[in-house]
């Protein structure tokens, strides 16, 4: 178990508002000054090799519009019948699974990535194609506006012949208007909940309609994997402070999955990352943890997105190495200069792999920095194997997996 970040629990300085008095040629006058700013002025800059951020006093939580349904987990066989039958006579199920694919900036490659699935279902015969293709949040940027589905979603995927599950990233809930950015007119998540939580499915465009998922957090119930689906709001946190709604729901539905079947968990914001924008999220982190003590289940994967680029880290857990990874790579960074780059200490010169990092038992496998790329997960009653996959930018997607290990 990691142990978390230390907080400043000290009590902010008070902004003090006084005047002060500027000596002229001609005269002394009276001038009130700018509020003085004591906090929030930095982020603090973590060491090379620690993968997870300063714990934040504060963090901006937007509270869910809508409340939870009383049912959270769901069979895939609700959703898709005939797939979920084939999988099961076959012996494994396949998905495709990646984040952070909203094109705002052009959909070149959020496309090339969906073509490169859309071969794999087709090379793959009957029994071994991708059953469902499942995305790790930041489906849509800015604000996860509507309006902005069809040429970010709708479009990019019109071909892919298989459903598509998701679940929120920060920019799907949030609110805050950036630069260049239409003003926000919805509520947070009003976008993610009408196009992938809606009550009946309704046809969108002629190729794809909406999912009917329950919640913006989920268990979907497969052949031979639990995934339990986290909504990580926009700063990186399951509740409120103060408050315990979703990790309640992850203790409980880490209790109740299927002994017998593997358990992934899925959350947008990384529990570890090297990167040097965002580093791993301490709440998310903790609050697996808690989970993990609460429930007595380890899950045997954690897949996250946020962070622009693929990481694999393993991470000794009793007598157990669970994979974290992360998988953000999904087609919001439309060139190698926008994709995120490890911490400088790190790729200057490259560090050896297996890289050992800060925190005790936590060990960075495989990364990739410069070229975009997907998940294919196989799941049997025995194991889950994921195959990492890149498409390089205006080049051929390539056919064998850049990063493969099991769970």
């Amino acid at each position: 178990m990691s142990t978390a970040k230390t907080v400043n629990t000290a009590k902010p300085a008070k902004s003090v508002h006084t005047a002060k008095t500027v000596q002229t040629d001609k005269h002394t006058e009276s001038i009130p000054s700018l509020l003085t700013r004591t906090n929030a002025v930095g982020k603090p800059r973590r060491v090379t090799g620690d993968p997870v951020a300063v714990l934040k006093p504060n963090t901006r939580f937007i509270p869910v519009p809508q409340a939870p349904p009383a049912l959270l987990k769901v069979p895939f066989s609700l959703f898709d019948p005939s797939a979920s039958a084939a999988a099961t006579a076959a012996g494994k199920l396949v998905f495709h699974c990646v984040g952070d694919t909203g094109g705002i900036h052009g959909t070149a490659t959020e496309e090339a990535i969906a073509v490169a699935m859309e071969q794999q279902i087709a090379a793959a015969g009957s029994e071994g194609a991708a059953s469902f293709f499942y995305n790790l949040g930041d489906v849509i940027y800015f604000n996860g506006q509507s309006t902005l589905y069809k040429t970010e979603f709708y479009e990019p995927y019109q071909y892919y012949p298989k459903l598509i599950f998701a679940v929120p990233g920060n920019h799907d809930g949030d609110t805050f208007v950036y630069k260049g950015d239409a003003p926000d007119t919805e509520p947070s998540l009003f976008g993610f909940m009408e196009n992938f939580c809606a009550a009946q499915p309704v046809m969108v465009t002629a190729y794809r309609m909406t999912m009917t998922q329950p919640y913006c957090y989920w268990t979907l119930d497969a052949p031979f994997v639990t995934i339990i689906g986290l909504y990580s709001n926009v700063e990186g946190s399951l509740d409120a402070r103060g408050r315990m709604d979703q990790q309640h729901y992850l203790n409980t539905q880490m209790a109740a999955a299927d002994p017998k079947k593997k358990l992934l968990v899925t959350v947008h914001h990384p529990l570890y990352s090297l990167d040097s924008v965002h580093g791993g999220t301490p709440d998310i982190l903790n609050a697996l943890d808690q989970a993990i003590e609460s429930s007595g289940r380890t899950p045997d994967a954690v897949l996250s997105g946020h962070v622009h680029n693929y990481q694999r880290f393993s991470r000794v857990v009793g007598t157990r190495k669970i994979p974290y990874v992360v998988a953000g790579a999904g087609g919001y960074a439309n060139d190698a200069t926008s994709m995120h780059k490890l911490q400088a200490g790190l790729t200057n010169p490259p560090v050896t792999l297996p890289y050992q990092t800060t925190v005790a038992g936590v060990m960075l496998e495989k990364y990739e920095q410069e070229k975009p790329g997907f998940l294919r997960i196989t799941a049997t009653a025995a194991q889950m194997t994921f195959e990492y996959f890149r498409v390089p930018f205006g080049g051929v997607a390539e056919t064998v997996a850049f990063d493969t290990f099991t769970a």
